[in-house]
């Protein structure tokens, strides 16, 4: 099966412009290529958006920084573009599960920014990784990678912070568990109520909140492309990592806790997209992260062979829990 390995790392300020640079390449091949699609009757193939958007695009004076990068991004960005497509169109046949996939849409310059780099375009050098036209930048962390990447995201977020992102492929850990089965039930100030009795408290995040939305009233007044309002979006984008990175360490400490010890983990199907149209809750439902912790909990009994079971929504879950019975009182 395979994983992925996520590692912050600090670019110097040389490698910050070229990275700016390989972003903004990967973005304008993409919006390139999805324009060619909007204009055509008929999509074109990948390898006809790859001739047009790349190859003829460099020969022009308006594309020829293109050069400047690796090719692997650029091709990646197609073949990324090409997925998105695929995603759509299965969605719309009725051949995708979950929630409806859109259009594809242009990317934007304030957005989170990424390109991917396949095997040819990256390697591993001691304690650092060579990226083509980048150069060797050192990702923090301890962990080490259990085998060879197949590819390797680098990701500039909202908040100006640079992650590697590495896939690799992981073996499944067998280990016995303390416990037969656990059911969960799911709510907003105490995150999930396990069948044994225990109960797991959801962390706060009131305080940053309010100052998010204080931020955000001071963003719409002030002037679009300002320098103030750039600096005000940077610092809300900060915010909104906070949280993500508390919730995200929650969920993962209590989604490996739940699958270590128990054999069976059931867990109930809730109907989020459906619950956050209640507009008193729906702000604390969205940073609940249920969808996530399910994510989380689905792969780790994978890894760890467990076995991962949903409960239809229309069950009883608060009453009912490891298929059994709890009496009222």
């Amino acid at each position: 099966m395979k994983a992925r390995f996520k590692y912050r790392f600090y670019p110097t300020t040389d490698q910050k412009q070229s990275l700016a640079r390989l972003f903004g390449c990967v973005r304008k091949v993409w919006n390139d290529s999805l324009a060619l699609c909007k204009q055509s009757e008929k999509k074109p193939s990948s390898a006809q958006l790859q001739k047009i958007a790349i190859t003829q695009g460099k020969k022009t004076e308006e594309r020829a920084w293109l050069s400047e990068v690796s090719n692997i991004p650029l091709q990646q960005s197609v073949a990324d573009l090409e997925t998105a497509f695929k995603n759509f169109f299965d969605s719309c046949k009725g051949k995708r599960k979950g929630r409806t996939v859109g259009y594809p849409k242009f990317k934007k310059r304030g957005n989170s920014q990424s390109a991917r780099f396949r095997i040819g375009g990256f390697s591993l050098k001691n304690s650092g990784v060579y990226l083509a036209k980048i150069g060797i930048v050192k990702p923090i962390g301890s962990r080490t990678l259990p085998s060879e990447p197949s590819s390797v995201t680098v990701i500039k977020d909202c908040a100006n912070r640079y992650f590697l992102s590495f896939v690799v492929e992981v073996q499944p850990i067998s280990s016995e568990a303390k416990n037969q089965s656990i059911g969960i039930d799911l709510g907003i100030k105490t995150f999930a109520v396990m069948s044994n009795g225990e109960k797991a408290e959801s962390p706060n995040y009131k305080k940053l909140d309010r100052k998010i939305r204080k931020l955000q009233r001071k963003l719409a007044r002030q002037p679009k492309d300002s320098k103030r309002r750039n600096i005000t979006r940077i610092k809300i984008a900060k915010l909104h990592n906070r949280i993500a990175d508390t919730r995200k360490d929650f969920l993962h400490k209590l989604s490996t806790k739940v699958v270590k010890e128990n054999q069976v983990i059931i867990l109930e199907d809730l109907n989020v997209s459906g619950m956050v149209k209640n507009r008193k809750l729906s702000r604390a439902i969205s940073q609940q992260g249920w969808r996530e912790f399910r994510t989380l909990c689905e792969a780790k009994s994978e890894k760890f062979g467990r076995e991962f079971q949903v409960i239809s929504r229309w069950e009883p879950t608060s009453f009912r829990l490891c298929g059994l019975w709890f009496k009222m009182g």
